[in-house]
């Protein structure tokens, strides 16, 4: 049921002023995820945003090398076996750098398998229906940067103490506020309560989690998950808000 919006009673001056607070605070939540995604990128040495980054930033975690997975997983088909041990071995000693280019393997060197074996599809210039440019392999810069395994460290506890003081105060003000303000709206009432619910079920199990990750890694999902709905349900009420604000008003 629809409920009496106070925020429509207001005058031109201050509904336009409220506008632009909530404008601005959508910009700030929208800059927030895009530096978030900054921050966490590429702790795994792997492009994109990934949930390694995130387990590693919180719990921390051990990235096995991708190049090794990608052999054991069978990669490339046509590989024979004597190459593929020789390449499993290579990637799980404690020589990666100098045996690369081993003179004395001759053709059986790493160099030479991979350039035999993955180069015409994992190469800048590779086309095809089975190249693979993202990932070159041209040079061993180019495969070192896939080659090795992280062991990622999570941050210390002091900072994390300090980025929930921080993340805690602000968001849950930043909640209030904007749940107080969908409550003034003229939406069903049903709708706000429920996006206030969400907001802060998000926030809690945001926040919570980053602590929880240090005792057990596997609750990592849930910051995610609830970064997403705190997010998604402060946005839409925002955007609820400014709605509201300029909707005709009933006679």
């Amino acid at each position: 049921m629809a409920q009496t919006s106070t925020l429509r009673q207001l005058g031109f001056n201050a509904r336009l002023g409220l506008t632009l607070i909530v404008l601005t605070l959508l910009g700030g939540l929208t800059v927030s995820g895009i530096y978030m995604k900054m921050h966490h990128d590429n702790r795994d040495e792997q492009p994109g945003l990934t949930m390694n980054d995130i387990r590693g930033h919180y719990a921390g975690v051990n990235v096995p090398s991708p190049l090794l997975g990608a052999i054991e997983r069978g990669h490339p088909e046509t590989q024979s076996n004597e190459a593929r041990k020789v390449l499993t071995d290579w990637l799980k000693g404690d020589r990666i750098s100098e045996d690369y280019d081993n003179l004395d393997l001759g053709d059986m060197s790493p160099a030479e398998i991979i350039y035999n074996d993955c180069v015409s599809c994992h190469s800048a210039q590779s086309t095809g229906p089975d190249a693979y440019p993202q990932v070159p392999l041209d040079y061993f810069d180019q495969v070192k940067s896939i080659a090795f395994a992280s062991d990622i460290r999570p941050v210390n506890t002091e900072v994390l103490a300090a980025s929930t003081h921080t993340h805690a105060i602000s968001l849950a003000v930043m909640a209030l506020v904007t749940g107080g303000l969908l409550l003034l709206t003229g939406w069903p009432r049903g709708l706000t309560n429920l996006f206030v619910l969400l907001m802060g079920l998000g926030l809690a199990m945001d926040i919570g989690g980053w602590w929880l990750a240090r005792v057990n890694g596997t609750v990592v999902p849930m910051i995610v998950v609830g970064g997403f709905i705190f997010a998604a349900s402060t946005g839409l009420s925002l955007l609820l808000v400014v709605l509201d604000l300029w909707r005709p008003k009933h006679p």
